[in-house]
């Protein structure tokens, strides 16, 4: 026995030796800074160790890092996004994900440790007398207990751990990426139905005034002061401004019900907040380093995760090349009477070792070795074009925001240009020094002007909504 304990504790010594590569962070090009992003205030020299661990610090602050709620603050919408998180249809089915990966881990690991098993038999046999045997009873009565143990000397069930684990990281930060989605997604789509009540609102009003224009139209036209044809480009504008409201109301129906189904919710009405004009938004956004967004984007975080777990099962493949080591034992109790099971010399026990080592596999383990590389080698190429991605979206993302704020400033006085040409036309038809023509002209491009002003609020919030989420906010809780 002291020498069986001696070969199993020389054997649990030498488990630890693990094949395959260890998993290290592969180098990637990082910019020194995002393309598109605002050139930074030129700032003095720093005259000590604190004022550079200042500006550090100020270099590094990005709007990703911010939670959701901070970066939207319309309390409406705010509602709305707590709604989407908790009953989203993608967000439960990532988590119900999480779940079947912990239980896949919890599969794996319990391959490292050995198992038991206890189990009891009675058996009575009568054999009739013939003329080759006697006539025989017997009986039989055994309790034993089984151990078996797949030592993992070469690390076989360790890299599966590994991979497993990995799967599970990958699996949470998958359902990071669907937050963050299901954030900016509700954010956006929200923005787009306050754009569409600002441009039915738009459409309205100038309905209701462009009614009473070719009310006044007309009158002029019944005392002679006016022509038919004043008459009948009036009625122009109000078809004009008419035409646009029944088409804006299907589409504000239509974005309820796909808001309503990312709220996880059947289609309906959306209770509003803060309309599109009064949204709090920051004219600059800081965009942070390049570096930190290998940390903070969740797809990056995820792919990197699937990259470890394709790591590890290079190690799990190249450890069927070497032996296949169990430990089995057995011990318990046999005994013809069952009253005389457990006295007596009944005891029993049994162990042993095997080791299978594989000779010839018609180059199976070759071929499982090559396709776990190459599958490494697709996960390491699909992470570098993740990263790729991720910064060419926040490059986009950036150049989008100022572009559609530097369009809306542009915008904003277009129409207020427009505005005060309508009213000064308006003012000289009045006076007899214009023809009705010049006032429908002006008043039509004021009108297209509002609509348009209306569009370039959303393409500004929906740039951010999605810089944001390019620089891997939304997911934070």
């Amino acid at each position: 026995m002291k020498t069986l304990g001696a070969v199993l504790i020389a054997t649990l010594l030498t488990v630890g030796c693990t094949v395959g590569p260890n998993y290290k962070r592969p180098t990637v090009d990082v910019p020194g800074g995002y393309r598109g992003a605002a050139p930074s205030q030129e700032t003095p020299q720093a005259t000590s160790q604190s004022s550079e661990d200042q500006t550090k610090r100020s270099a590094a602050q990005s709007l990703g890092d911010e939670k959701w709620w901070e970066v939207f603050q319309d309390q409406q919408l705010q509602e709305l996004i707590r709604t989407a998180l908790n009953n989203n249809y993608d967000v439960n089915i990532a988590a119900a994900r999480i779940l079947k990966a912990q239980a896949q881990l919890g599969i794996t690991r319990a391959d490292q440790l050995p198992t038991l098993s206890v189990g009891a038999a009675a058996v009575n046999l009568d054999f009739p007398q013939n003329k080759f045997v006697p006539n025989t009873e017997t009986s039989a009565n055994v309790a034993v207990a089984s151990f078996n143990w797949q030592l993992d000397f070469w690390g076989k069930y360790r890299r599966a751990t590994e991979a497993a684990r990995a799967n599970l990281l990958a699996a949470r930060w998958a359902r990071e990426y669907v937050v963050s989605t299901l954030v900016s997604n509700v954010a956006a789509s929200y923005f787009e139905l306050r754009a569409l009540d600002l441009q039915l609102e738009i459409s309205k009003r100038t309905l209701a005034d462009r009614k009473e224009s070719l009310r006044l139209t007309q009158t002029l036209s019944d005392g002679g002061a006016g022509t038919m044809i004043d008459v009948r480009q009036a009625e122009q504008l109000v078809a004009t401004a008419a035409e646009n409201i029944p088409d804006l109301e299907r589409r504000i129906e239509q974005q309820e019900n796909y808001l309503s189904t990312l709220l996880g919710n059947n289609p309906g009405p959306i209770t509003r907040g803060l309309p599109l004009t009064e949204q709090p938004h920051t004219p600059e956004v800081p965009a942070g380093l390049p570096s930190d967004l290998l940390e903070r984007r969740p797809d990056v975080l995820q792919t990197e995760q699937q990259l470890i777990a394709a790591n590890a099962q290079i190690g799990v493949a190249k450890a069927a090349y070497y032996p296949n080591i169990s430990l089995t034992g057995n011990a318990g109790y046999a005994s013809s009477a069952l009253t005389s099971l457990f006295t007596g010399p009944a005891g029993l026990w049994a162990f042993g070792g095997t080791l299978m080592q594989p000779i010839f596999s018609g180059g199976r383990i070759k071929s499982g070795v090559k396709y776990s590389e190459a599958q490494k080698q697709e996960m390491l190429l699909v992470y570098r074009q993740t990263i790729q991605q991720a910064f060419r979206g926040v490059s986009d993302s950036l150049v989008a925001y100022h572009k559609d704020r530097e369009f809306r400033e542009y915008q904003q006085q277009l129409t207020d240009a427009a505005q005060d040409a309508a009213r000064l036309s308006e003012a000289r038809y009045a006076g007899g020094r214009a023809s009705y023509l010049e006032v429908l002209t002006n008043e039509t491009n004021y009108f297209n002007a509002e609509l348009g002003l209306a569009q370039a609020r959303l393409n500004e919030l929906v740039a951010l909504v999605d810089l944001y989420r390019n620089l891997g906010g939304g997911w934070q809780s």
